[in-house]
């Protein structure tokens, strides 16, 4: 309960149970709103706002327009039932009507009375205000009209009139104990508000450029906290780490292999060999376009670290994608006499104490496998690189458990989902970076073309005579049963797979999802890659990782509902071999207007690099590669789409503020508001 004798006491970062008129529901209901705090409410910015400062005579309304009026009541008609109440209103010139479908406005109205208003003009038997807002005006400015009102997103439980109030109570009383934490130069040089004006500005503008350079301002802070504490991090991870320098394995394997590097491996391999030739601890972050060849360049990272007597591991998230780099690894570095495990969580018992036990013996050199390779038990004689693949599908912690395996091991983490450079400011700000942009020579475009489900009789004429030619294909759908979605339109596999072998009897089809024990779907692989199935029909188990050069044609069913990325990847299970490709987008009976704008987006883009931007913009960053689990890129304010000017600005700051002062002894405020919010997500030294 609300004690005037408590305020004193009571701080920014207090319960709003605090707060005069908030109880238990009230404060249920905030919650609800991701407001818990007094502080949140300070930062609860408006989603949208009304420019009420120009008033509409009554002759000039028109229909469909939001307006502000100022009028006398002339008469009122109370509601009976149902009716909605209506008044006649006048400025003297013109009369209108307006309509509410509140009953109770009879207890407010009178007629005589002058009235501010602001509502939509519709026309039902001549032109009407419907349902506006009024207040009875006074010897006061009117508050609904003649400036410019915050709309916050509100609850049936939180009207917009009650988060209003509770906003304005919150800001006269506690926006003066706000401290503007950023430092005062940068603040002087580029001439931004103080934290406090600027907050004050976001809730009740003056106009659209002080609210611009408001917003910008908390941007910049949030941008600016973000970079800071990255690039600390960066500098508390180097490490002293054993160097690794390519032998002669390394030049056997590149003067042996079959083709030419391309110019964008042969410079990742460069930046990569640089820093491992280092005593710091290399951690790096690889990431290129699907198939752009980033197995290769792993593969030379790792014969740099087996020469030099090193150990290497190689995780993955899930045991297809492991068993298919094992096999890759295993052919490719057994004739050079290095040995390879894997291991993942299916290994039978014996099997894995073989190979831990040669693992820590060090007669084992390189380890690929899941999450399993970071468990308890596992012990590396003299790990000197990590490599994570797919390492968005990966945690922060789980990554360290790897790394902890080793002393001050180098890592380089892979991805085969292009990631926008404004995510790679963001949420990969701590590593260097290395592109695979270009594709090897002589890859042949995949073609990308849409059907609808009427279309479904072409398909199947193309599908018999793709496996007449002795090609594969591949057939995915969203779900696995058709009981694990409640929507009736979406395709599940086992329906899809009955269907397809009814339709197809003469072509000899398997399924596969991610729920089959591991050495089931990897014996459906080892028969497709065989040339043993002709088609394929799974979920997106195939994603990344599946390597089948005769598979020529994907179809993708409810196209619409999967993420441009996904669809990316999918598509680049095909066009590794030397025929022609043909991706199909098969639209579903229920595609939204965001799945059809993601077909034509597929339909129009095979750069994954584009994609990734397009998807960027589409989806936001808390949904683009899985970036959510890092916890950082869910500003208040900051849009790392439209705010890349901003990103930039901000790193080159943090990078001039660190140099100076490398541990932020000069500024103890901006340290103390950097470890606040951003101290456990990044793990900065200094933190509880």
């Amino acid at each position: 309960m609300w004690d005037r004798t408590t305020h004193d006491r009571v701080g920014l970062g207090s319960s709003v149970r605090y707060l005069r008129g908030v109880g238990e529901r009230r404060a249920e209901a905030l919650a609800r709103l991701d407001v818990l705090t007094i502080e949140d409410i300070l930062f609860f910015f408006p989603r949208r706002y009304e420019d009420r400062r120009s008033l509409t005579p009554l002759d000039e309304l028109h229909p469909g327009e939001m307006v502000c009026a100022l009028a006398k009541v002339i008469s009122l008609s109370n509601s009976k039932g149902p009716a909605p109440a209506s008044a006649i209103l006048t400025d003297g010139h013109t009369n209108v009507r307006a309509v509410w479908f509140n009953p109770h406005v009879d207890k407010f109205l009178k007629p005589g009375i002058q009235v501010a208003l602001y509502g939509r003009v519709e026309y039902y038997n001549g032109i009407q205000i419907n349902n506006p807002e009024f207040e009875v005006l006074t010897d006061q400015p009117p508050q609904i009209i003649g400036r410019i009102v915050p709309i916050y997103p509100a609850t049936a439980a939180l009207p917009q009139k009650r988060i209003q109030n509770l906003v304005n109570d919150t800001l006269n009383t506690y926006a003066g104990c706000l401290v503007d934490f950023l430092p005062r130069d940068i603040r002087v040089r580029y001439g931004m508000k103080d934290l406090q004006e600027a907050i004050l500005e976001l809730h009740h503008p003056q106009d659209a450029e002080s609210w611009l350079k408001a917003r910008n301002r908390l941007a910049f802070d949030e941008l600016f906290l973000l970079q800071t504490g990255l690039l600390l991090r960066r500098s508390s991870a180097q490490k002293t780490a054993p160097s690794l320098i390519p032998g002669k394995n390394y030049k056997r394997f590149m003067a042996a292999l079959p083709f030419p590097l391309t110019g964008a491996q042969h410079r990742a391999i460069d930046e990569i060999l640089q820093d491992m030739r280092g005593t710091r601890a290399m951690n790096r972050l690889l990431q290129g376009d699907v198939g752009s060849g980033k197995t290769l360049v792993a593969l030379a990272t790792i014969l740099a670290a087996t020469d030099s007597g090193m150990q290497a591991a190689l995780m993955v998230p899930t045991g297809i994608l492991a068993q298919q780099h094992y096999l890759t690894l295993e052919r490719m570095l057994a004739p050079l006499g290095i040995r390879v495990g894997l291991l993942t969580g299916s290994l039978r018992t014996e099997e894995r104490r073989c190979l831990l036990d040669e693992l820590k013996a060090g007669k084992l050199q390189v380890l690929v496998g899941t999450h399993a390779v970071f468990a308890e038990g596992v012990t590396f004689s003299n790990l000197g690189l990590a490599v994570v693949d797919e390492q968005h599908r990966f945690g922060v912690l789980q990554k360290n458990a790897l790394i902890a395996k080793g002393t001050s091991p180098h890592v380089l983490v892979m991805t085969a989902t292009p990631i926008p450079r404004t995510l790679v400011l963001s949420v990969y700000g701590d590593l260097d970076v290395s592109i695979l942009d270009e594709l090897p020579p002589g890859r042949i475009p995949i073609k990308t073309i849409c059907l609808r489900p009427d279309e479904e009789g072409h398909l199947l004429k193309l599908i018999r005579e793709r496996v007449r030619q002795g090609q594969q294909i591949y057939w995915v759908c969203p779900l696995i049963e058709d009981s694990e979605e409640r929507r009736a339109d979406l395709s599940s596999v086992s329906s899809c797979y009955e269907r397809l072998s009814g339709l197809l009897p003469d072509v000899s089809i398997e399924m596969l999802h991610g729920q089959f024990p591991i050495e089931e779907k990897s014996a459906v692989m080892r028969r497709f890659a065989a040339g043993e199935t002709s088609m394929l029909v799974s979920t997106v188990v195939i994603e990344v990782g599946v390597d089948v050069p005769n598979a020529t044609l994907m179809v993708i069913e409810d196209a619409g509902q999967f993420g441009l990325a996904q669809l990316h990847q999918l598509r680049g299970r095909i066009g590794r071999g030397k025929a022609e490709s043909l991706c199909v987008l098969l639209e579903g009976q229920g595609t939204t207007p965001e799945g059809h704008e993601r077909i034509e987006t597929m339909l129009r883009l095979a750069d994954g690099f584009s994609l990734a931007e397009s998807d960027l913009e589409q989806r936001g960053p808390g949904e683009v590669c899985g970036v959510r689990q890092h916890g950082v890129t869910d500003f208040r304010v900051a849009d790392l789409v439209k705010d890349r000017k901003i990103l930039d600005l901000a790193r080159k700051e943090a990078q001039a503020l660190l140099t100076g002062d490398p541990t932020l002894e000069t500024e103890p405020l901006f340290r103390a508001e950097l470890m606040r919010r951003l101290g456990k997500t990044l793990h900065l030294a200094g933190t509880a």
